[in-house]
């Protein structure tokens, strides 16, 4: 009687320890989703920004935003500045 309790309990025991492990593992296995589903929200974003970063960085968005917001010009020969033995030689500037 007495051994048929102790097993009884033992099962017992047994039965909530596979109970937590099943919940534990449950629970990390909706945090490793979680992460997994971040992670490809990031990469996303990552190809996105890349691809607006690539846009940016055309040669004529960036001759545009020299000429708009620099107020840059292209050089001409009537717009040079020569410079000859560390004196400068100016041309006439229109």
């Amino acid at each position: 009687m007495r051994f048929s309790f102790v097993l009884l309990l033992v099962s017992l025991g047994s039965a909530l320890l596979v109970v937590n492990t099943q919940y534990a593992s449950r629970h990390l296995y909706m945090e490793l989703e979680k992460a997994n589903a971040l992670g490809l929200r990031i990469e996303t974003e990552k190809e996105r920004l890349q691809v607006d970063r690539r846009a940016q960085a055309t040669p004529l968005r960036v001759e545009q935003l020299a000429q708009d917001k620099l107020q840059m010009r292209t050089t001409t020969p009537a717009v040079t500045q020569y410079v000859n033995h560390g004196v400068a030689i100016a041309t006439s500037q229109p």
